[in-house]
């Protein structure tokens, strides 16, 4: 068995690809239109992603609609080399750090569709630092 993708449905598809390429840094692998169901789906991927497995599927429904409990979804989860130089671009480009990784090791964040996302630290923690270490949760996570 392999993992393919994680499908999240959005209500704008602009905002979301601003959030989760230009915001978050993953890039666009495919997009599909289907005319005759009214959707398109948008396959996204972290640098190292493989075409076909451990993909974001952005479901974008051409006819309104709005979703609620996101947070009933859990989360998507992304490593990253350096978690606080990652927590940093996101701030410095509007994204609210829900969870601030004040361990060293884990942050979470919300898409524009209210779904959590967690910010791993790639192998061991990093040593505890400010101002990581006393700030406060915003929101849920």
């Amino acid at each position: 068995m392999k993992y393919l993708h994680t499908m999240v449905r959005v209500e704008n598809i602009e905002n979301s690809l601003d959030f989760y390429c230009n915001k978050l840094g993953l890039k666009e692998i495919r997009r599909t239109d289907y005319e005759k169901g009214r959707f398109t789906l948008v396959f996204l991927g972290a640098e190292n992603s493989d075409e076909k497995f451990g993909l974001l599927e952005l479901t974008y429904n051409w006819d309104k609609e709005s979703y609620s409990g996101g947070r009933n979804f859990g989360h998507i989860a992304y490593s990253v080399k350096n978690i606080y130089n990652t927590c940093t671009k996101l701030i410095e480009k509007g994204v609210i750090i829900n969870r601030p990784p004040r361990d060293g090791r884990m942050a979470f964040i919300k898409s524009p569709d209210n779904i959590s996302i967690e910010i791993l630290q790639e192998g061991n923690a990093l040593e505890i630092i400010e101002p990581w270490l006393s700030m406060k949760n915003i929101g849920t996570w």
